[in-house]
């Protein structure tokens, strides 16, 4: 794979980054950045194992996530370029580990007639790569499930069958306890992070299919988190009874555990509604649990963005980013389409946490901001030039790009810690001084505070004045009561060595106004160098809100665009030779449904986590 840089741009990063952080050793504020994944699929979950990853166990996973090559399922050898520095397996809770079991013919005493038909169905519908692999594969495949009555039209199969069909508890646990025991194995304070988590996936029986999907991690150790099964939707769909499943959890052991919801943008318009389970608005203990139990939220990942849809944000150049227009995995545009649309996006959430904030005194969608695979391959990259695909069905071949070119090769979670280690990560997950990206390991800080001014950016302990004088993203601005106060933000982004230079810096703001309209407006902050080819290797700004209100609520986080690069679809065209009739897209993933010409070119990104604005 070739990098898109220079070298000599590697040495412009580093000591850019060097010059800013050089301060930092003996200083008890976080003073490095971690990179990861939260959510990576293994074997051990059913439809992983069932679309072709049934060989690439934890083991590989962890192995890949470390640097070591890894033979993939078409026989290429797949490694990263650099390591990660933690990685959570969260396969799914529903029949985890069941289809390795079933495919190594082991009895386990489970109701098995009904998977055995199921993977039938998958080799009639997949008998050769070609048909995997062709753009009308997903319809087969579908009507192949219907035929043995699954009812693959509503999107994920196990919502219909998974409940009625199979449970077993001592299987479950003998599982769960192999997840959390290679977990403890492959973790190594100071050099990796492996967190013990697992998926819970409910799905509605709908046809729009929305995903409602809960990643849980635990702070602890196999030792702890052994003592509780995985919470699946065979226990309940209703999120609040995960919550207490968390709840239950930490009293027992005394560790801690968080949950990570994630793809808004296919959950038909759920999941940030404020309404519980039976469709009725939610109550105060719902709003407390929420903001209590989901402190973060993937907003980038395989299945799109979901900062903000382009028709939620029209006058955002830069809103329409690896946007799926769908409504749920496999459901069409409804005639409420922008109605729902409000509640699947983060934006617009964080625009009505505050409202909710001054209707129940606390705020639901306070979140910080990340991103992460969801990779069913067991191989957690998120390089355009590397991307394995979404399932290992897709892995790379000349047939893929008509099959699963909307997919996308995000996204990278980044936290701020003190060192590499289960406490200090989960320590900055829980303070959400953590950020986004597309895939790039851009390098970002961002304070709010009342007296930062551009001299501030001339000084080598960037960190330590942001630290002293305001607050770290993920954090809450204070009026100080100066009627002349307004907030003032400091900010740095440095380019991934290995990526393409930084276009721009920009702030996003959101806040609700006296007369209760909930508003937002983005701001050029800092631009790259119009004289410099190509963009620049750092930039950085001091901001302050000439627009500020004191008695308004606000959010602020920062979004950084780098210059447009090659998307991962384009290596394939390069990789294969693929000419441009065999690049004709007959899927339906454009705007109200229609037809959407397969893009080539990315403009990738890193998100902050906000910083918000309460007034006294």
């Amino acid at each position: 794979m070739n990098n898109m840089v220079p070298k000599f741009f590697y040495f412009i990063a580093l000591s850019a980054f060097l010059a800013h952080n050089s301060a930092l050793g003996a200083e008890d504020y976080p003073g490095e950045v971690f990179w990861g994944d939260t959510h990576l699929h293994t074997n051990k979950s059913v439809d992983a194992n069932g679309m072709g990853n049934h060989n690439l166990s934890a083991d590989d996973a962890y192995r890949f996530a470390k640097g070591r090559k890894i033979t993939a399922h078409n026989g290429k050898v797949a490694q990263l370029s650099r390591p990660l520095d933690f990685l959570v397996i969260a396969d799914h809770a529903e029949n985890i580990g069941l289809m390795p079991t079933l495919r190594s013919n082991k009895s386990v005493g489970l109701q098995a007639d009904f998977l055995g038909s199921w993977i039938n169905a998958m080799k009639q519908a997949f008998s050769d790569t070609g048909s995997v692999l062709r753009s009308d594969s997903n319809e087969y495949f579908r009507e192949e499930l219907n035929s043995i009555g699954v009812g693959g039209s509503a999107g994920y199969f196990w919502q219909t069958w998974v409940t009625e069909q199979l449970k077993d508890d001592v299987f479950t646990h003998s599982v769960w306890n192999e997840v959390c025991e290679s977990a403890d194995r492959y973790n190594a304070p100071g050099e990796f992070t492996a967190f013990i988590g697992f998926e819970w996936t409910p799905s509605s029986r709908s046809n729009r299919s929305p995903n409602f999907h809960r990643n849980v991690i635990f702070k602890g150790d196999a030792k702890k988190a052994c003592q509780v099964p995985p919470f699946s939707i065979i226990d309940s769909e209703d999120v609040e009874d995960l919550w207490a499943y968390l709840s239950h959890y930490e009293e027992l052991t005394g560790d801690e555990v968080l949950a990570i919801p994630h793809n808004g943008n296919l959950s038909s318009g759920k999941m940030f509604k404020l309404e519980d389970y039976s469709g009725k608005q939610a109550d105060q203990t719902y709003v407390e649990n929420r903001a209590r139990w989901e402190p973060l939220y993937e907003m980038t990942q395989i299945k799109g963005d979901s900062e903000v849809h382009p028709s939620l944000s029209p006058d955002d150049k830069y809103a329409d980013f690896e946007t799926w227009h769908r409504i749920g995995f496999f459901g069409s545009l409804p005639n409420d389409f922008l109605e729902q649309k409000i509640y699947e996006y983060a934006r617009p959430a964080l625009k009505s946490g505050l409202a909710a904030e001054k209707e129940f005194g606390i705020n639901p969608f306070k979140f910080g901001m990340i991103g992460s695979t969801d990779s069913h391959t067991s191989l957690s990259t998120a390089d355009e030039n590397n991307f394995w695909g979404k399932l290992s069905l897709f892995e790379p071949s000349k047939h893929r790009l008509l099959s699963s070119w909307n997919y996308s090769a995000g996204g990278m979670a980044a936290i701020w810690a003190q060192e590499n280690t289960r406490e200090s990560l989960f320590r900055g997950m829980k303070r959400k001084e953590v950020y986004a990206t597309s895939g790039p390991r851009i390098t970002l800080r961002f304070f709010g505070g009342w007296s930062f001014n551009s001299t501030d950016l001339e000084s080598n302990s960037l960190a330590k004045i942001g630290y002293s004088e305001g607050v770290p993203m993920g954090g809450d601005l204070r009026y100080t009561g100066s009627h002349t106060s307004k907030p003032s933000f400091l900010i740095n982004a440095v380019k991934d060595p290995l990526s393409v230079n930084l276009d721009r810096i920009q702030m996003v703001k959101g806040w609700l106004a006296a007369d209760g309209e909930l508003l937002e407006k983005v701001y050029d902050i800092a631009l790259s160098n119009p004289d410099a080819q190509g963009g620049s290797a750092s930039l950085s700004a001091v901001w302050e809100d000439h627009d500020f209100d004191r008695e308004e609520r606000a959010f602020y986080y920062i979004r950084v665009l780098e210059v447009p690069s090659p998307r991962w679809t384009s290596y394939d065209v390069k990789r294969f030779n693929l000419k441009e009739e065999e690049l004709v897209n007959d899927r339906e993933f454009g705007p109200e449904g229609t037809n959407q010409k397969i893009p080539m070119v990315l403009q990738e990104r890193a998100y902050s986590s906000p910083i918000w604005y309460t007034p006294e």
